[in-house]
């Protein structure tokens, strides 16, 4: 373990002794939003990335060495381990040197190599690849003719040793390293649509005809590249430099003798009918393993910050799941979300029962004091809240709210949705699924799978085991950060909450409902199979927020109580008198209470909570509507100015709402003034922007939005494309691109 914690700390430039403590309180059972909040004297105040990347560091050596002893044994079994052979694998610090190594040795089908051995032909190969000036192939190979072994010329015997020579070649470790780091740098990645697949794969008319720099491609254009190739609809070709074929020849062929011809030859062979192959088959996957993580990176992010969206927080909310022939579904939760009512109403075509639809509403808002109205941006979204909007009758600090759907419909067909509303039918649950969103998007969100959320870009590509361990490491990490109500919380949540998980989340629930809610944290204790270990990482993301004792309220763990205790009793005042007056907590010396267990940054944390225990994180609600009279594609022009949230962020640009049922992108070099090297610097998901029309293409249903303050330049505004239209601009300056990238 000693040279793991040095590896890691060097590859991520964290000290030794930082790297051991987290090592350790991860080995202890420890979880990485714990150890971050509640153990910054241990690691040295290292924050949530770091200790994850210190865990999943860790992780790759494990496996590298599980490798290396998989490896050992297989050579080992086969007679062929030498003492150096032994140093090179246990040297090798990456699974591409060490599979390198062992290549030569790797159980494989027969190979024309083998054949050629079987027929005694090394021998010759040996003589051959020595390249001595005096050497004359065809001589030598007279000499192993031998009808009985298949050998029935000196071109059958010469063959045989060039097929041997290319294997060599092949698993030369040095030869392969030098050509696959020559492949990454200068290789190129092509891509062409399959004939007769043109109307059929039009989605990636981009891609039809597309040349590119390996060193350059976006993760973004691969995975589109690659999911047209997994469709059938385009041909992907990964080639390397014409130099690739040159570098290995020249690491082979030692001078212009006869001998050396026949090198030349088995290389150039080798080269086409083994190396190429072999390191196109590595490159596409190290392409495709970086473009999942880069995915992966920001469809993590975009979740991250949609589950922290604003909370409206405990009001009483009627919600509609909007639709035309259907009907909008409508409900009436409470302040804890509590389903009171639901009914339908049908306010738009073709039934167009305004009159009625008004009238129901406006007596459930008094019926239920209603405090604020969530629509959902499905079908009918902009016509449903124009109609709300216009009752004249609702009271005037009535608040509206567009709310994301996606994945809503995904949540009322689960388990989860029918456990809880076992007597409802899917639109029920739907538009209470609405309405807990506008409430708290965190509470409701953790109960879907994050790929249902709508967040991110070819999430059904990428490595799907790596993609549910990232996104499930965001919504635990969101979760304990903002903290939870452990007697109002539902299963989905409390299941991410620090040391519990599935069966301890049940087992709370279970002791809840059995003995009522919870008057304190010590209380946890009681609930079933929850351990000493499970109650330290959990008990301090837990709030009851009508605790006698006020700490149980805020995010200071059970084990600092007595130290808080202590700073009181010095104070001569009760707890409840530290968190309202700031001139008691200011007399506080922190220093006077640093011991060997607790250092400032634990006492900083406490201090921070007493001024606002069980804060929330989250920053607050703002209300938001779309811009009037524009509901759909066909009410856009060139030019106009729109309110809208940011639903997406990808590496290319910003996915924005603007109300008409089809996002409009900001590509990246639109985001602003000045240069963007990363959307995510310039806007976050949900966040409301003012966005301006630069072009319409119906046909494709495809709007480019811009934030720049003038977005047009000195160039005139483009006009709105019909679907007839040909796309000439976009070929000729994908075949400018092409080109450039050939010169």
């Amino acid at each position: 373990m000693t040279i793991y914690v040095e590896l890691v700390a060097r590859a991520l430039n964290i000290s030794v002794q930082q790297v051991e403590a987290t090592v350790r309180l991860l080995e202890e059972g420890g979880t990485i939003p714990f150890i971050s909040r509640y153990r910054k004297e241990a690691t040295g105040s290292l924050d949530e990335v770091q200790i994850g990347d210190i865990r999943d560091r860790l992780t790759q050596l494990q496996e590298l060495d599980k490798r290396k002893a998989a490896i050992l044994t297989s050579m080992k079994e086969q007679g062929k381990l030498t003492d150096e052979l032994t140093h090179q694998i246990n040297e090798a610090q990456t699974m591409t040197k060490l599979e390198d190594i062992y290549l030569p040795y790797k159980p494989k089908r027969r190979t024309r190599a083998m054949i050629a051995r079987e027929k005694g032909l090394e021998p010759l190969a040996q003589e051959i690849f020595e390249q001595r000036p005096s050497t004359h192939p065809e001589q030598l190979a007279q000499d192993y003719v031998a009808t009985k072994k298949e050998v029935e010329s000196t071109d059958d015997a010469l063959q045989g040793a060039r097929d041997i020579i290319a294997e060599w070649m092949n698993e030369d470790p040095q030869i392969r390293a030098k050509v696959r780091d020559l492949f990454f740098k200068e290789g190129t990645i092509q891509s062409k649509v399959i004939k007769g697949k043109e109307d059929e794969g039009a989605k990636f008319k981009d891609y039809f005809e597309w040349e590119e720099p390996l060193k350059d491609i976006p993760s973004h254009r691969l995975l589109a590249m690659r999911r047209g190739e997994k469709e059938m609809m385009l041909l992907l070709n990964f080639t390397p430099p014409e130099e690739a074929s040159l570098l290995a020849e020249q690491s082979m062929v030692k001078n212009d003798s006869p001998a050396g011809e026949q090198v030349a030859l088995a290389v150039r062979d080798g080269f086409k009918r083994l190396l190429k192959p072999s390191l196109e088959t590595e490159v596409r996957l190290a392409t495709k393993t970086k473009a999942d993580a880069e995915a992966i990176k920001v469809f993590t992010e975009n979740v991250r910050q949609l589950l922290l969206s604003p909370p409206l927080g405990e009001k009483n909310i009627l919600a509609l799941d909007p639709g035309f022939r259907t009907g909008c579904k409508l409900v009436c939760l409470n302040k804890q979300g509590k389903l009171l009512h639901n009914t339908a109403i049908y306010p738009n075509e073709p039934q167009r029962k305004q009159t009625e639809a008004a009238h129901t509403i406006l007596e459930l808002c008094q019926k239920y004091n209603i405090e604020a109205i969530a629509i959902g941006n499905g079908t009918a979204s902009r016509e449903t809240e124009s109609f709300v909007r216009g009752i004249a009758q609702l009271p005037k600090n009535m608040l509206f709210a567009i709310v994301n759907e996606s994945g809503a419909s995904i949540y009322s067909a689960s388990p989860i949705a029918r456990e809880e509303f076992p007597d409802q039918d899917v639109t029920v649950r739907g538009a209470v699924s609405i309405g807990r969103r506008l409430m708290d998007p965190l509470a409701e969100l953790v109960k879907l799978d994050p790929k249902s959320i709508g967040v991110g870009q070819y999430q059904h590509d990428v490595d799907q085991q790596a993609l549910k361990f990232s996104l499930d490491d965001t919504v635990m990490r969101c979760v304990n950060h903002v903290g939870v109500e452990l007697n109002t919380a539902s299963k989905q949540l409390l299941t991410y909450v620090s040391g519990l998980g599935p069966s301890l989340a049940q087992n709370i629930i279970d002791f809840r409902n059995q003995h009522g809610a919870f008057k304190n944290r010590e209380e946890l204790k009681k609930v079933p199979r929850l351990g000493g270990k499970a109650f330290e990482q959990s008990a301090g993301f837990l709030r009851i927020s009508d605790a006698n004792n006020p700490l149980d309220r805020s995010g200071v763990h059970p084990e600092r109580y007595d130290l808080v205790a202590h700073i009181t009793r010095d104070l001569g005042c009760a707890v409840e008198d530290l968190i309202r007056d700031s001139n008691l907590r200011k007399k506080v010396d922190l220093k006077r209470y640093v011991s060997d267990e607790v250092g400032l940054p634990t006492l900083q944390d406490i201090m921070a909570e007493l001024e606002k225990p069980g804060r929330d994180p989250r920053a607050g609600f703002e209300q938001f509507s779309f811009t009037e009279g524009v509901h759909e594609i066909k009410d856009l022009t060139i030019g106009l100015k729109l309110n809208g949230i940011v639903t997406n962020i990808t590496k290319f640009g910003v996915f924005v709402d603007i109300g008409v049922h089809q996002d409009g992108l900001i590509h990246i070099s639109h985001l602003a003034d000045k240069f963007v090297s990363d959307p995510g610097e310039v806007v976050k998901v949900q966040q409301k922007v003012e966005v301006t029309i630069i072009d319409i293409d119906l046909g494709r249903k495809r709007i480019s939005l811009s934030m720049k303050s003038d977005p047009f330049g000195k160039q005139p505004p483009a006009r709105t494309r019909k679907p007839s239209e040909d796309r000439g601009d976009l070929s000729s300056k994908l075949n400018m691109l092409k080109n450039k990238f050939k010169s």
